[in-house]
């Protein structure tokens, strides 16, 4: 577990694991009064939160399931990575795909937060690639099942 300096200027929880398990960790919505997203509206939602990651990692905000099943309320860059050398508050670009308005409380859960490791490349100029397999092939191109 490593552990990541943050500065939370939220009035509720700071963002958590649900469960013990949880990959994500919930965003609150850090907003005064409620905000109503029209049908295709969207609007960026601040969290409160600002965090300071190490070298080689990024955070990654990603949609409640629960609000894109039940509501048809998603994340609209998702996943939308935070950048290690980003200190300003995580904002959530909410969209709203349904046909009715949703309205975010102050506090609401409105996203997820998942920290992981990547690898930064170097470009190998190459006349060609290996064979594979797939080849070529994308798009559905591996069948349905």
């Amino acid at each position: 577990m490593i552990k990541i300096p943050v500065v939370y200027t939220g009035k509720g929880e700071l963002a958590k694991y649900a469960t013990h398990l949880s990959a994500g960790m919930d965003l609150r919505a850090n907003i005064p009064l409620s905000i109503t997203l029209q049908p295709l509206e969207r609007t960026i939602i601040p969290t409160g939160l600002s965090i300071s990651l190490p070298e080689g990692y990024e955070a990654q905000v990603r949609p409640r399931s629960g609000l894109a099943a039940k509501y048809g309320v998603t994340v609209l860059n998702s996943p939308g990575t935070i950048d290690a050398d980003y200190r300003g508050d995580i904002g959530v670009i909410m969209v709203n795909l349904s046909q009715e308005p949703f309205t975010i409380l102050p506090e609401d859960r409105i996203a997820q937060l998942v920290v992981a490791k990547y690898s930064r490349i170097k470009w190998e100029l190459a006349e060609s690639l290996p064979d594979s397999i797939r080849g070529e092939g994308g798009f559905g191109s591996t069948g349905k099942k």
